[in-house]
This record gives structure tokens, C-alpha cells and sequence, in this order.
């Protein structure tokens, strides 16, 4: 059997070599608030990597926008007294030492005038619920012929969600899907007309499965590193134990 110092000098090896190859950054890009912006409206611009020592650049269209400030791994840009102009497709470049090392997806900034009150945003069976929950969004309005978006706050992309069913269903709902939501809601007559963004609700997302799966991982560790520890300090002994005996007068003579 290895030594425990063998063992506990492969796992600080394995951990060194991770660190050592780090994977390529990933970007991400997002409205928060999220949806259509009125005429005169603000939104923000926010864009993160996980590394911290680069920057980001802002496109608009293709073209060049401007640098970004960032705090950390993540930089803003502000939209206020939005116009018509700010309509378009936007995207981050995340640079280091003058390298692209990655670009996000593009996000579409709409800017359009908002002429309906915003829908009627519920969540069903809570706010708070346990991994593997069926989770409901109902997003009313009192118009006809309307559909709606369902925004993650965080997210690029919005659910879409029909008047006809006025809700969108979540099977076995995720940790990784818990978040701020909302709903916006348009007309589908030849003149599409905004609605307002509802309310927002924050969704929780309680992985009790996954804490008692850890813990039972790190209670499966402990017991090996514990038996690893015994067995290294009995076969210890045993050496001991066998070197401290003089050979018998019979055994000498042997």
C-alpha cells in the first residue's frame, strides 16, 4: 500500500497540473434591466469574463463603439435617454495584451415606443422551491392577439411565450435556473405595440440533492484518508514491532 505522504503528494500534483491548463475564456453579454426600451428609457450593457486582467471592447454593428470600464471581471455600458439610434446588434471583446481572447454573442437592442400597461407576472407553486420542481410563469394580459417574452435576468436570449397559453412550464427545474424574471408582452396586429416589462420576481432554486451528495462525497473521502492513515501507522508498528526483537539462540545458530 502507498504511503499516505505518496497519496496526499499525487492529489497536490493533480490540482497543480488543472491550474496549470487553463481553459479559454468564456464572455458573456446582457440587458439588465432586460427587453424593449422606450423612447427616452435606460437599460445597461453588461459584459463578464471570468478572468480580470484584460479589458473589454464594445461593438455595435460590426464597428467599434468604445472601451469599456470594468470593475473586476465585468465591464457596463449605459444606456440613458435611449433614442431610436441605439436600436442594434451589440457584442464584447475580451482582450489581453492587445489579444482577442473571445467574443460574446451578439445582443439585439430594441428601442420602440411602449403603449400598453405591463401583464400580470405570477409565479407558481413559489417563489422558493427544491430541485426536479415543475415551475410555472404566467404572464396575463387583457389584450387579444398578443405574444410575450419571458427575460432571465442575465440571460441573451428570452423564452417566447403565446397568448394562447399565457404560461410557460418548467420540468424539473435546475439550480442553474433560478433567477430574476420577467414578462413583456406585444401586439400581433400589422402595428406591433409594446407593453410595458412586469413586475420582477426572483425564483430559488434549493439543490438539496446535490448538498447531501457532497456531503456524502466528503464523508466518503474522509473515511478512505482515515483508513489510508491506519493502515500506514499499523504497518509503521509491525516495522517496529519486528526490528526490536533479537533473534532467539536457536535462530542464531541457524
Amino acid at each position: 500500500m502507498l504511503p499516505v505522504t505518496h497519496v496526499l503528494a499525487f492529489c497536490a500534483w493533480l490540482v497543480a497540473e488543472s491550474k496549470a491548463t487553463p481553459s479559454a475564456p468564456r464572455i458573456s453579454i446582457f440587458l439588465k434591466p432586460p427587453g424593449v426600451i422606450p423612447p427616452g428609457g435606460f437599460t445597461t450593457i453588461c459584459c463578464s469574463c471570468q478572468h480580470g486582467n484584460g479589458k473589454f471592447i464594445l461593438y455595435k454593428d460590426g464597428y467599434k463603439l468604445r472601451t469599456l470600464e470594468q470593475s473586476g471581471c465585468r465591464a457596463k455600458f449605459s444606456i440613458s435617454n435611449a433614442t431610436y439610434r441605439d436600436k442594434g446588434t451589440y457584442n464584447c471583446h475580451y482582450l489581453e495584451g492587445g489579444t482577442v481572447l473571445a467574443r460574446s454573442d451578439g445582443l439585439d437592442v430594441m428601442v420602440a415606443g411602449i403603449r400598453l400597461p405591463g401583464p400580470d407576472f405570477s409565479v407558481l407553486p413559489g417563489h422558493e422551491v427544491t430541485a426536479e420542481t415543475d415551475v410555472i410563469f404566467r404572464c396575463t394580459t387583457t389584450y387579444h392577439s398578443t405574444g410575450c417574452f419571458l427575460y432571465l435576468e442575465g440571460q441573451i436570449r428570452a423564452q417566447v411565450l403565446s397568448r394562447e397559453q399565457d404560461d410557460y412550464n418548467f420540468s424539473h427545474v435546475q439550480k442553474g435556473e433560478g433567477g430574476r424574471y420577467s414578462c413583456q408582452c406585444f401586439t400581433k396586429n400589422a402595428s406591433i405595440e409594446w407593453s410595458a416589462v412586469s413586475k420582477t420576481l426572483d425564483l430559488v432554486v434549493r439543490d438539496y440533492t446535490l448538498c447531501n451528495t457532497v456531503r456524502l462525497a466528503l464523508g466518503a473521502g474522509l473515511l478512505v484518508l482515515l483508513g489510508l492513515i491506519t493502515a500506514e501507522a499499523t504497518r509503521s508498528r509491525c516495522c517496529r514491532s519486528g526490528s526490536a526483537h533479537p533473534l532467539s539462540p536457536q535462530a542464531a545458530l541457524l
